[in-house]
């Protein structure tokens, strides 16, 4: 059977890219499950629901139909037919989806989604706690770490290089907000499985990180 490859960490270590590009060089399927609260937490904005009223969140979550689809220019995210992939990456959603993820009612519901997505293996499952709660029997389980300093860097560059202005101290100050508050949520927090194998991309590159992390998986006795 294909292995089953989790890859956590907190905003900005470079799971999404380094989960795609694995997932291409190995032939597995991808699921970013960050993405799936940012979702929720879009479609929440959209519908003018609170985003501290879980009975209405998890309504949202029940209604959910999610796709994450290869198209030529990537991986697309549709939910419930729309494609959302880039009204998900904004600022705002990366905030949405830290408040929306600390309901157990949400959590409870994607995770459930998540872990059918995972079943029969052949998957690169990215997210914060795929490790320890949704597949806690991965094959490989990986957790990148990277300092807040350059994680605010990047989420910088990303912004500037669509033209979005943004400033630098302002992006460090609410990825440790968000650190804070993903690692002090009673349910599912962000903390490494017991078997992660830690992997800090803080002064490495996309290829140096992808290329440990294809070394990592080849030395569990996966291709």
């Amino acid at each position: 059977m294909k292995p089953t490859i989790a890859i956590d960490g907190p905003a900005g270590a470079g799971k999404s890219t380094v989960s795609r590009r694995l997932a291409q060089a190995l032939g597995l399927r991808y699921v970013d499950t960050g993405a799936m609260y940012r979702v929720v937490g879009v479609l929440a904005d959209e519908a003018g629901v609170e985003l501290d009223d879980a009975p209405a969140l998890a309504a949202l979550c029940d209604a959910l139909r999610l796709e994450f689809a290869e198209r030529a220019d990537g991986v697309r995210v549709l939910a419930n037919g729309r494609d959302l992939t880039g009204a998900i990456r904004s600022a705002e959603a990366g905030q949405w989806a830290s408040r929306v993820s600390t309901h157990p009612a949400v959590r409870e519901r994607l995770v459930a989604l998540q872990r059918r997505m995972g079943e029969g293996g052949g998957v690169v499952m990215e997210g914060r706690d795929i490790g320890t709660v949704v597949l806690p029997h991965a094959t490989v389980k990986i957790f990148l770490v990277a300092s807040a300093a350059e994680r605010a860097r990047r989420r910088w560059a990303e912004l500037a290089a669509r033209g979005d202005p943004a400033d630098l101290g302002h992006i460090q100050r609410e990825i440790e907000e968000r650190d804070a508050r993903d690692r002090g949520r009673a349910h599912s927090p962000l903390v490494p499985a017991a078997d992660a194998l830690l992997v800090d991309t803080t002064s490495e590159s996309v290829d140096e990180v992808v290329a440990r992390v294809r070394k990592l998986v080849a030395a569990q006795g996966n291709p």
